[in-house]
Parts: structure tokens; C-alpha cells; sequence
């Protein structure tokens, strides 16, 4: 069966307005969205404006109106479109050039704000708000000026001080936060950096540039494996980002060299760890905790190959680094303790102690504190010449052959400067050979009590003279000197 067309008459009048219609009723609509705007009920008076835009779509004043809610509702970007259509619609729109400017200023684009601040100037001079805005946007190509010259000179307090003041002049510009951001992360200020990374990706989550920021903290955090992937993330988004790629690169590459330094350190290969360790250190001088651990592990390496300056220098770069690295602390206290530097080692078992009151550091501390005491008596050991696991046999030679070399017969016909020196040192070895020769003086000194203070043992009451014939045997010790030969001889 054929298909019947059939005419319907239309009542054009009920559906179409005329021009004049729909120009009064836009009219009431901007009249609906000013009250609203007085009130600050700012999204109702864009949805009045955007209803007389619909219904009016030729009327710059409806843009503009429009453009000052949103700038107000802080959608700075869609303000400025707004504004430029109105600016297309009418050139001589005096506020629609200078809406745009403020929505440039306010986006950090100061040429832009600069060129539409300069119309509104060229069709009134004297228009104050629009000379003020022209200072605002002087001022914040001044500051990006600076923070352009403080970044390259690695000088990112500054830059941070500059984008700082930028940002109060351009509070949505991105670009300008995003600096502030990066320069926060390499002054080490990481929540503070993130911080502001995570507002920009709560508002726009594929930003490439807080990707990167977002990655760059977690890296310099020694958190590798998640800043990796946040670097991928941003390349995904801006597959040239360079910076995103450069640091893709070293996290991966500094990941790498470290560990291949801790697998050669467990299969106690310290000089091969020693060498990777060097070399990761030269990746990337920036991320400041990766380095500080590097550092420290380093100068456990040189401790196990016996490099102890070179350990403790390491560890004092580690904690340049990161003053809060208990572990280097604690390599290089061991460091010197194993090179008798004990106040040094005092002083970083007690900054340990401070901020880790464990058991294991109060021990660490006391060993230290007692080694300290020790030190500042005579070393009695180093009087005789032994070490201080010497034995009884050990210590009974080295008195022999100290004892007659400071013999005072043996320089008898010297100055009297060196006899006095050498019969000094003649005390101190019958000295040391009366502590370490007698078993309980020896641990009461190995344990570094004061033996004076025992009440049994008073330096100035050794005769040394005596602790000699005795040692020897007989009166005057069964020896003299020969000073024609230069030697004692058994008489």
C-alpha cells in the first residue's frame, strides 16, 4: 500500500519569535543573571547568561556579562573565551578588552594581558584600572625574567620567591605553579611540592607537568619504582616531554647501578661494590636521599677494605645530604671508634642516642663514653710497644727491651735535656709494666677504672729503679752500661 503524504497546517507564530521577541526575552534573561550576580549567586547568573546568549548570540554584553561570572566562579579559561568573543563581536567593547587581559594576567600569559591592556589605554588614556593592570602585567614578565636566570643558575629559593610573587599576580597559571613545584622538590620540600602537584592533577589528571612534578618527589624520595611510573604516565600524555624522559632514564639507571652495588657488597666483592657505588653516584646529583644512601654504602664498603678516612668522609657526605640519617651516623661513629677518634665518635653516638633512645645506642654510647676515658690516661700499651691483646710473654719482652733502652746509665753522658726525657720514659715503662704485668690491675685498666682511685696503686710511689732490679734479678739488676760499646753487659 502506497505511503499517503498528508499536510498538516503549522502555526508558525506559536513556535518561531521574531527578532524583537527574542531580543526582549534575552533582556530579561541578562536582567535575571545581574540580580542573581549582585546577590553573588554566581552559577545562577551564568545559567540567566548563558540563556540570553542562546536566545541573543550576537550581543557582546551577554559575553562579557558572562565572562565576569566565571572569572568570579575562578574558570578563568573559559572567561577568556567568553571575553574574546565578545571583543570578535564588538572591537570597541572598552570592559570586554579589559576582561580579557585580567583573564590573561590571571592565566600567566603577561604579554597577552599586555596587548589588550594597551587597547584599552588607546581608547582611554586615563583609565586608571587598565594603567594598574598594565604595572601588574610589567611586573610579572619581570618576575619570570628572574626565576628564568634563577633556574638556571640552580638557584631554586629564588625562583620559588618569584613564582611566589607571579602567583599573586597570575593565581591560575599552571605553568607558574608547576615551576614553583619542581624547584620545591629539588630544594628537597617534597610534601610541599606535591602538594601543589596533586591540586593541578585534582583539577586536570592528565597534566604531563604534575605527572612529572608528582614523579619527580617519589624519586627523590628513594621511591623509584613508583616514581617510574608516574614518569611513564606523563610521557603517555606528552610523549616529548624531555624532562619526564631525562628523568625516566637516571631513576632507572640509578636503580640499576645500586642494586648491582648491593649484590656485589653481599657476595662480599667490596671492591667491585666500592666501584659501582662511585658510579651511580655520578647519575644524577639532585636526588639527594638516593645519594645520601649511596654515600653510606659506600663508606661501608671502604670500611670493609679498610679505607676508614676515606669511610668517614662518605659518610659525612651522606649526612650533608640528609642530617637525619641515623645509619650514616652510626657508620661513621664505628669509624672512629676504629681509628681512636672517640670524642668525634661520642658525639655521633649521642646525636643517635638523642633521636633513637634504643637500648642497642645507649651500649654504643657507654663503649664510646668509656673509650674516651680511656684514652685521656696513659696508654700503657703504647708505653711498651703492644697491642692491647698482647700476652704475658709479649709484654714481659717488650718491658725488657723498652726498660734498657731508657735506661738512665745508658745516657748518662748526654744533655741534661735527654736525660731528664729518658728518665721519665724509664718511669712510665716500669710504670706500664706494673699495671699490665698484674692480672687484676690489668682488667681494672682494660675496663677503664681509675687505679688510682683504688687506693692500691699511687704513680708517684713507683721506683722504677726497683721494678728494674727486680725484673732482672739482683742489685743494680745484674747489668751495667758500657759507654765505650753503647750497650748493657752483664756484670
Amino acid at each position: 500500500m502506497a505511503a499517503v503524504d498528508i499536510d498538516v497546517p503549522v502555526d508558525t507564530e506559536a513556535l518561531i519569535f521574531n527578532q524583537d521577541d527574542m531580543e526582549r526575552q534575552a533582556e530579561g534573561f541578562k536582567e535575571q543573571g545581574n540580580a542573581f550576580y549582585i546577590k553573588k549567586e554566581y552559577s545562577e547568573a551564568f545559567n540567566y547568561y548563558t540563556k540570553a546568549i542562546d536566545a541573543s548570540p550576537k550581543n557582546a554584553s551577554y559575553y562579557g556579562n558572562r565572562a565576569a561570572t566565571l572569572m568570579m566562579l575562578c574558570r578563568f579559561r573559559e572567561a577568556l573565551e567568553d571575553s574574546q568573543q565578545a571583543v570578535r563581536l564588538d572591537d570597541c567593547f572598552m570592559k570586554g578588552h579589559l576582561r580579557e587581559g585580567k583573564c590573561h594576567l590571571l592565566l600567566g600569559n603577561a604579554m597577552a594581558a599586555t596587548r589588550c591592556f594597551q587597547k584599552v589605554l588607546e581608547m582611554e588614556p586615563s583609565n586608571r584600572e587598565a594603567q594598574q593592570e598594565n604595572k601588574n602585567a610589567a611586573t610579572l614578565l619581570e618576575y619570570e625574567r628572574m626565576a628564568e636566570f634563577g633556574f638556571e643558575k640552580r638557584d631554586f629559593r629564588k625562583v620559588v620567591y618569584c613564582m611566589d610573587r607571579a602567583l599573586a599576580l597570575a593565581c591560575a597559571c599552571h605553568r607558574f605553579k608547576i615551576l614553583k613545584a619542581e624547584c620545591l622538590a629539588l630544594l628537597g620540600r617534597y610534601p610541599e611540592a606535591q602538594s601543589v602537584a596533586s591540586d593541578i592533577l585534582r583539577m586536570d589528571s592528565t597534566n604531563a607537568d604534575a605527572l612529572y612534578v608528582r614523579g619527580l618527589c617519589l624519586y627523590y624520595e628513594d621511591c623509584i619504582d613508583k616514581a617510574v611510573q608516574f614518569f611513564v604516565q606523563a610521557l603517555r600524555m606528552a610523549p616529548d616531554h624531555e624532562k619526564a624522559r631525562l628523568a625516566c632514564r637516571n631513576a632507572k639507571a640509578l636503580k640499576a647501578k645500586k642494586e648491582e652495588g648491593n649484590l656485589a657488597f653481599k657476595n662480599c666483592n667490596f671492591e667491585a661494590a666500592y666501584q659501582l657505588y662511585t658510579e651511580a653516584l655520578t647519575i644524577d646529583p639532585n636526588n639527594i636521599k638516593t645519594n645520601a644512601k649511596l654515600y653510606c654504602n659506600r663508606a661501608t664498603a671502604g670500611a670493609k677494605l679498610k679505607k676508614l678516612n676515606q669511610a668517614i668522609d662518605d659518610c659525612t657526605s651522606a649526612i650533608k645530604l640528609d642530617d637525619t640519617y641515623i645509619k650514616a651516623y652510626l657508620r661513621r661513629a664505628q669509624c672512629y671508634m676504629d681509628t681512636e677518634q672517640y670524642e668525634e665518635a661520642v658525639r655521633d653516638y649521642e646525636k643517635v642516642y638523642q633521636t633513637e633512645k634504643t637500648s642497642d645506642h645507649k651500649h654504643l654510647l657507654k663503649a664510646a663514653q668509656l673509650e674516651l676515658k680511656k684514652s685521656k690516661r696513659k696508654d700503657y700499651y703504647k708505653v711498651l710497644g703492644v697491642g692491647k691483646n698482647a700476652t704475658e710473654d709479649e709484654i714481659k719482652k717488650a718491658y725488657r727491651k723498652r726498660a734498657l733502652m731508657h735506661h738512665p746509665d745508658r745516657h748518662s753522658a748526654a744533655t741534661p735535656e735527654v736525660q731528664k726525657e729518658e728518665e721519665k720514659k724509664f718511669k712510665e715503662v716500669g710504670e706500664a709494666f706494673t699495671v699490665l704485668s698484674d692480672p687484676k690491675k690489668k682488667i681494672r685498666y682494660d675496663n677503664g677504672h681509675d687505679l688510682a682511685d683504688d687506693g692500691g696503686f699511687d704513680n708517684g710511689d713507683i721506683d722504677a729503679n726497683n721494678i728494674f732490679r727486680a725484673f732482672f734479678g739482683g742489685h743494680g739488676g745484674g747489668f751495667s752500661f758500657d759507654s765505650s760499646a753503647g750497650r748493657f753487659k752483664f756484670i
